[in-house]
């Protein structure tokens, strides 16, 4: 093995602590609880906590803004075939950054953090929530490889409260 990267070493120890009591080898990958999460990257969510869910019950798949992007749905047809998965969740959050900005202040804000121009990059801000989640929702129940395969839900995620608000 080759030595701790500089500046990942508290990782690696917190990993060893990790290790002493690891009980979940000999996993088989699949959903066991039959679900698939696609929420945002955001860190106030525990996308299995939030639903009672233990290691092993559910695929989740993350990005900014918790989309159903092509990459999503690619996640999703290989949960539904091959992964036991039946229900579909979709939970974008309040307060999300890719709610509350333009794409043109984050290519600016990144821009400035990196030192470079990053007006080339795109940030897939969300000018309305709700109806983005409903695009998602529309996109997931009507791919021809998920269909009627799957329950599908959409809700948002209160990271304030923990709790989840149905959105049809």
């Amino acid at each position: 093995m080759t030595a701790a990267p500089q500046g990942f070493e508290d990782l690696l120890e917190a990993n060893a602590r990790f290790a002493e009591d690891f009980d979940l080898s000999g996993f088989d990958g699949i959903a066991h609880a039959g679900i698939a999460i696609v929420t945002c990257m955001d860190s106030r969510i525990d996308p299995l906590g939030m639903l009672g869910l233990h290691p092993g019950d559910a695929k989740i798949f993350r990005n900014p803004g918790g989309r159903v992007t092509a990459n999503a749905l690619e996640a999703l047809v290989l949960g539904v075939h091959l992964l036991n998965v039946r229900r579909i969740v979709i939970a974008p959050h309040t307060r999300c950054a890719m709610t509350s900005s333009t794409e043109e202040s984050l290519r600016e804000r990144v821009g400035a953090s990196a030192g470079v121009d990053a007006s080339w990059q795109g940030f897939h801000v969300i000018a309305d929530q709700v109806a983005a989640l409903r695009q998602d929702l529309a996109a997931v129940r009507s791919h021809p490889l998920i269909g009627d395969r799957a329950q599908v839900a959409g809700f948002v995620y209160d990271v304030d409260t923990g709790l989840l608000q149905p959105v049809g």
